[in-house]
């Protein structure tokens, strides 16, 4: 998002200045050197409806890097893998009765055709779908989904929310057999650093390893930022870290204000990343509901975007103050091979060629019935400040496309805004 808040002001005219905690741009989408492959931190893929991030790629003469691969789902359960993501595939699933599948997929049918998300944004997620698909379908296909990412939160989340989520992957389908998906050829490292070139020579600055320390503001104006470096001057600044560190930036808020994000919660996450020599199975994402695995999931991603080796992602979400947070990277790489080995066999310890776990404290905010109305407006009662992150496009889930708009789009704000957006406008 503030990637694309820079390249906007810069497409605008202007010169603005990143900083940057990290030593590279991109946050989640960034990528690293994984015994000598470059590939992202956490997962990523893309869907046909990505128009945010589809438009920028030909802005940017990158259109012709986009590749498009028809991907599977799978279903681990009752320790069987199962295919899974069309109605055929549903009708098949050993270990749920057919009134249950009927149900499962109406649900489904009906989430991906819904336009109008508002009613939803007061209604309790669990609750909702229980209603639609009932208790059988529930508990074999939906609750440990919600256990393994949400734990205590899991039955106070939005309905608005989930369904957003159910549509983006039903909306990725071609036909109702078949899905699309996605990726960049050289991964998101390609966006990143034809953004981050392209800036730097129009006249935006970067710099790196520079996290901000506080935001300065006086008499309800901002002043500028203050760094390792000291003061510096700026007339507007627009924020795009995540909600809940904005009282340690900006402690000279409002009191109402900074309690508004303190009640703003966030999951956390784990992320494992497994180079193999040979694959798992033939699945993009496969769902996983084994309660010998503390997992909602895994992500296959060389079945979407093909590579050398094969590379698996499994992501431990869990509230950021839940004691298994605290774990070592080791317990968590540990699982992964045990569970990659029981849902293939045929690996053995020699097929892992290497393994390493990433971690995100602030990588999902936790969005409960009426969200809409507890996001901080993104225009603070500050002149010139900003701050949004990905809650800010709610009730959809994070994601590239999602927050290049919403960079964008808070960039024009900012320029077209010499004092204040009208606060009744609202947020999201």
């Amino acid at each position: 998002m503030g990637l694309a808040v820079a390249y906007q002001l810069v497409r605008d005219g202007h010169q603005p200045v990143v900083f940057e905690a990290d030593d590279r741009v991109g946050g989640m989408t960034a990528t690293f050197d994984f015994s000598g492959l470059q590939i992202e931190r956490y997962y990523h893929f893309h869907c046909t409806s990505d128009r945010g991030f589809l438009d920028v790629l030909s802005e940017l003469g990158l259109s012709d890097r986009m590749r498009w691969t028809e991907t599977r789902m799978g279903y681990w359960y009752q320790k069987r893998l199962q295919p899974w993501g069309n109605p055929m595939a549903l009708l098949r699933f050993k270990g749920l009765g057919l009134i249950a599948k009927i149900r499962y997929g109406l649900h489904a049918f009906f989430s991906t055709k819904r336009k109008d998300w508002r009613p939803l944004d007061h209604v309790e997620a669990t609750g909702w779908i229980r209603r639609w698909v009932g208790e059988e379908a529930w508990n074999v296909l939906w609750r440990r989904l919600f256990d393994y990412k949400f734990y205590d939160y899991s039955d106070n989340l939005s309905a608005a929310w989930i369904w957003s989520r159910i549509r983006r992957i039903g909306n990725s389908r071609y036909d109702i057999f078949r899905e699309k998906l996605g990726y960049l050829d050289g991964g998101s490292e390609t966006l990143l650093k034809t953004m981050q070139s392209w800036i730097e020579a129009h006249g935006g600055e970067f710099r790196l390893s520079s996290p901000v320390k506080k935001v300065v503001m006086n008499d309800g104006a901002v002043m500028g930022v203050e760094t390792a470096q000291g003061l510096e001057s700026f007339e507007k600044v627009i924020s795009t870290t995540p909600l809940p560190l904005v009282p340690r930036l900006m402690p000279d808020l409002p009191p109402d204000i900074l309690e508004q994000y303190s009640r703003l919660k966030n999951i956390a996450v784990v992320c494992v990343i497994a180079k193999l020599k040979k694959a798992v199975t033939e699945n993009f994402w496969l769902n996983v509901n084994d309660e010998d695995m503390d997992i909602p999931g895994l992500v296959e991603y060389t079945n979407l975007r093909p590579l050398d080796a094969h590379i698996i992602y499994v992501p431990f979400y869990m509230p950021g103050e839940h004691p298994k947070y605290g774990d070592a990277d080791e317990v968590f790489t540990a699982k992964v091979k045990r569970y990659l080995k029981t849902i293939n066999p045929g690996l053995t310890d020699a097929d892992f060629i290497d393994i390493r776990a990433s971690r995100y404290r602030y990588a999902q905010p936790i969005c409960p019935p009426g969200y809409l109305d507890d996001i901080p407006f993104r225009k603070l009662p500050v002149q010139g400040l900003w701050a949004a992150d990905t809650s800010h496009y709610y009730p959809e889930d994070r994601g590239i496309s999602e927050s290049i708009d919403f960079g964008r789009m808070m960039a024009r704000e900012a320029v077209a805004s010499p004092v204040q957006v009208d606060q009744g406008a609202g947020s999201a």
